[in-house]
């Protein structure tokens, strides 16, 4: 006989958003960071340019929300939002919208504290 799986009940969770010039990634985790559901724009469907667009964004985190939501029951989450896109505020209102209550909003876009050093002064 197979063994049947197990779904555990998760309450609260952590959601990673990156969001790109091309593209916004999502990812919703348990508190301690394994994976329980992910999409982005082009997962969703769209194609190009319009991958890049706020409501693409809103998309994509409307249906990983809806999915873990009905699989784990999660209804608490912290939001790290990451990267310069477009998706950025889009996403936080659809997240907002499936009925997830957001406790903590983080934004952790890597900043360069000096960067790489400069190239050499071009001698002609």
């Amino acid at each position: 006989m197979k063994a049947r799986k197990i779904t555990k009940i998760v309450e609260k969770g952590k959601v990673y958003i990156t969001s790109t010039f091309n593209n916004t990634l999502v990812t919703l985790t348990d508190d301690k960071g394994n994976t329980l559901g992910w999409g982005s724009s082009g997962a969703v469907g769209f194609k190009g340019t319009r991958k890049s667009t706020p409501f693409a964004a809103t998309s994509a985190v409307e249906q990983v929300a809806k999915k873990v939501i009905s699989a784990y029951g999660l209804k608490h989450v912290e939001v790290f939002i990451k990267g310069p896109g477009a998706g950025r505020d889009a996403a936080l209102r659809a997240l907002k919208s499936a009925g997830l209550m957001i406790s903590l909003i983080a934004d952790v876009t890597p900043m360069p504290h000096n960067g790489v050093r400069a190239k050499k002064k071009r001698r002609v």
